[in-house]
């Protein structure tokens, strides 16, 4: 019998084309048809969350089918080589006109910014250039400039303490409490000093969504520069809350009105609504990057000049930001996160009322939902995410870093996918799984993830 003819007898879809293991860890000796590639790549993928029911992830799951059309055509682009892809680099141009005046750049023509992998390389960057341009600044004035610091909260993304580490950046880390989970102009005040590259205020943390007093924060260096001659930098932690405020809370200034808000960093792929993985680096004035961080190739059969971490990029998530700017407009994307927060709302009003936890968070602001349980003594937040897993919903469990370190929270991100209807069926799932909890155990089984920074 020949292989076509055992297509029509053997029942399983293995038996019909794979006949023995596929090699994981090794290079196997020889291929396989697409669709048999593509069929087992997929199925093994079905066995992992469902990002529509993950709760814990910030990033976009769903964009129009004209996008995802323009995703797939520009896969093989690369964006470094801007001589050939012109039209793409034009377009990342755009997108970054389009953000700094989004985010009130006071002269557009001198504002720079870059498209990046996302808030991380971003952020990076950012302190790079702070970094370099206080250490050329101290050096200039014949100061020594060996002991760099940066002031932020405990409430910043991990990656500002990696970027810390790596950069050889002391981090004077502004502390939590158990009231109040961003940090004050007060507390910026006490921690800064000559060798500070910067300040970092965070526009919706990783942990409760909170924003930081920016703009308290900016008043207070303003004032120690008028009094002292001390000009300390502020940045800009927009991963999240830059593309939410412009549209749910224009009336709030955060962005480049302020005096001493010299970058900003943000994710396209969370609120800008853009699949992973894309962010953007802003600069109010592009002479605050120092022209000793720009380097220069001709590999590519031209002078090209870079201010990023890596060399070859993708520009395909380029094309969908600018793509939803121009389909979305202001319009658009202030519908679209009305509707979001909208959920979040009616979501965290439906956890209240079940009488089980303390909302944090209620969709104040952002399309977040924050919740502590009451009482910890028979089942912790931990046990709770597990019985909902069992649901099928992904939903983190932590505790806040110090000093609210005795506080556990659970972090639910309402994204476009969220529905009211949704919605319900999360509340349904969290009343069955409160009333199993309730009726077996008596006292925690899992251990809450705790911060150690």
């Amino acid at each position: 019998m020949n292989k076509t003819d055992n297509l029509f007898i053997t029942p399983s879809f293995a038996a019909r084309e794979v006949s023995e293991p596929i090699s994981r860890y090794s290079l196997p000796e020889n291929g396989m048809e697409p669709r048999v590639a593509y069929q087992v790549i997929h199925d093994f993928l079905q066995t992992q969350g469902n990002p529509a029911l993950n709760m814990a992830s910030f990033v976009t799951t769903i964009m129009d089918e004209e996008c995802n059309r323009l995703i797939v055509e520009n896969l093989g682009v690369n964006y470094i080589d801007t001589e050939v892809y012109r039209a793409n680099l034009e377009i990342q141009n755009r997108c970054v006109r389009i953000l700094c005046n989004l985010f009130n750049a006071p002269d557009p023509e001198k504002a720079w910014g870059t498209e990046c992998a996302g808030s991380s390389e971003a952020l990076m960057l950012a302190m790079l250039a702070h970094k370099r341009r206080w250490a050329e600044k101290r050096r200039s004035a014949g100061l020594p400039a060996d002991k760099p610091n940066i002031v932020m909260g405990n409430d910043v993304h991990l990656t500002w303490n990696k970027a810390a580490i790596f950069f050889e950046v002391e981090q004077r880390l502004i502390p939590l409490h158990e009231d109040r989970f961003t940090i004050s102009a007060q507390e910026v005040l006490a921690r800064v000093d000559e060798n500070t590259i910067c300040v970092v205020g965070v526009l919706g943390t990783s942990y409760t969504f909170d924003y930081d007093p920016v703009k308290e924060i900016n008043d207070s260096l303003v004032a120690l520069k008028n009094a002292s001659g001390l000009d300390v930098p502020l940045h800009i932690d927009g991963a999240s809350g830059a593309f939410i405020a412009p549209f749910l809370n224009p009336e709030l200034v955060w962005d480049f009105r302020l005096e001493q808000v010299r970058t900003i960093n943000t994710s396209g792929h969370k609120y800008g609504l853009v699949y992973p993985g894309i962010g953007w680096a802003l600069w109010r004035d592009q002479a605050d990057i120092p022209t000793s961080l720009v380097t220069e190739t001709n590999v590519l059969g031209f002078s090209e000049k870079s201010f990023s971490l890596n060399f070859s990029r993708g520009g395909s998530m380029i094309l969908a930001q600018y793509y939803n700017f121009i389909r979305l407009g202001r319009t658009g994307y202030t519908r679209v996160l009305a509707a979001m927060r909208d959920n979040a709302r009616y979501l965290a009003s439906g956890i209240a009322a079940l009488e089980k936890f303390d909302v944090l968070n209620a969709g104040t602001l952002t399309p977040a939902v924050v919740v502590k349980l009451r009482d910890e003594s028979r089942y912790n937040a931990a046990d709770l995410v597990a019985a909902m897993a069992q649901h099928g919903w992904i939903i983190p469990a932590f505790s806040l870093p110090a000093a609210a370190q005795n506080i556990n929270v659970m972090r639910l991100n309402i994204k476009e996918q969220f529905s009211q209807d949704m919605a319900d069926t999360l509340l349904s799932d969290l009343g069955k799984a409160l009333l199993k909890l309730d009726a077996t155990h008596k006292e925690p089984y899992s251990t809450i993830a705790k911060h150690h920074r």
